[in-house]
């Protein structure tokens, strides 16, 4: 049973511990990024977590996105984009480190979330209800959660994943916590990271908005020296063969780790640039207009792409890539000022 297999004992009084405890899945409301009028509701599960958890503490996370604009094209991938935690820290007082898991994740999880700090694991998705339609008791899918309310006697935890905060419970939560699991030596524990939030920082508008311009500074000096654009065609063009090849399985596959990241990146972009805007800095309409091209681009090709990958046929992209390649261009151009 569970108390045996975990080293815990079931009359032990912390078994119930949460975070942000105001917190309802069924009421929850997700941040404008998560909302169904965004190109790319889902970004990936790394920055979409961050998007939540930052939203929930009541604090604005459009303000760490122009990392996002420095994303390059890796040869098989596009960088998968995540929230430098130097960054984390510098806007908001959050600390996020490595967690040694040298003992079964809940007994870290009861340890943790009762002294007030989150954990962010990764997490098979078979287990994870919220992607009922796709890796929900259908595939094996490495994801990143983050665990936020525990109730080890019910067997029920709320977490926060992809575009927003969900709830699991019963044999979803034995398997998410290996509970009723014989002991396997030849198991690898999922990386996990703590996030404490005792030292969390609310800054005025005006202070946040100068911070997160002086980012954008910093990311657009590391900003491709080439446009990527550019070697992602030249390199989409000699795989799109065998990615017909293999079919749709491993296409989605594949259009996961470069055409969304590409698109959902400077779709954040934009929304930060938007945000800027609104909060009165000008100058950034260009910018702003050039990455939305680039983001809608991207999703035009990837259904464009899953069209040739199920029919076999060839795909002329030659004008859908130089759309994408030149907005990259005019965006970056205009974004010249900041430096």
């Amino acid at each position: 049973m569970c108390a045996a297999s975990c080293g815990l004992d079931r009359t032990d009084p912390v078994s119930s511990v949460s975070v942000l405890a105001r917190l309802d899945p069924t009421t929850y409301g997700r941040h404008r990024l998560h909302t169904e009028g965004c190109v790319w509701v889902e970004k990936n599960c790394y920055v979409d977590i961050w998007i939540e958890v930052i939203h929930a503490l009541g604090l604005e996370p459009r303000a760490v996105l122009p990392f996002t604009a420095a994303i390059d094209f890796e040869g098989d991938q596009w960088t998968f984009f995540k929230p430098p935690h130097d960054e984390l820290r510098e806007l908001y007082g959050l600390d996020v480190q490595e967690m040694n898991v040298w003992r079964p994740l809940i007994e870290h999880a009861l340890e943790h979330l009762g002294a007030g700090r989150l954990i962010s694991t990764e997490a098979d998705a078979f287990w994870l209800p919220d992607t009922s339609g796709t890796d929900y008791r259908r595939q094996h899918t490495k994801s990143t959660i983050v665990l936020n309310d525990l109730d080890l006697e019910k067997r029920r935890l709320g977490y926060f994943h992809n575009a927003g905060y969900y709830s699991l419970e019963g044999e979803d939560f034995a398997r998410t916590f290996r509970l009723d699991t014989p002991p396997d030596p030849t198991f690898m524990p999922l990386f996990a990271e703590l996030v404490r939030i005792d030292a969390l920082v609310r800054r005025p508008a005006s202070e946040l908005l100068a911070l997160s311009r002086s980012l954008w500074r910093r990311h657009l000096k590391r900003r491709p020296a080439s446009n990527p654009v550019r070697r992602f065609q030249a390199r989409f063009e000699r795989d799109l063969p065998g990615i017909q090849e293999r079919g749709l399985a491993y296409y989605h596959a594949w259009a996961f780790g470069t055409i969304r990241q590409l698109g959902a990146a400077f779709e954040l972009a934009a929304a930060n640039l938007e945000w800027l805007t609104a909060e009165g800095v000008a100058g950034l309409a260009p910018a702003t207009l050039a990455f939305e091209q680039l983001s809608a681009a991207n999703k035009t090709l990837i259904l464009k792409g899953a069209r040739a990958t199920n029919s076999r046929r060839p795909l002329d992209g030659a004008a859908l890539f130089e759309e994408m390649a030149g907005a990259w261009e005019r965006g970056m151009q205009a974004m010249e000022p900041l430096l």
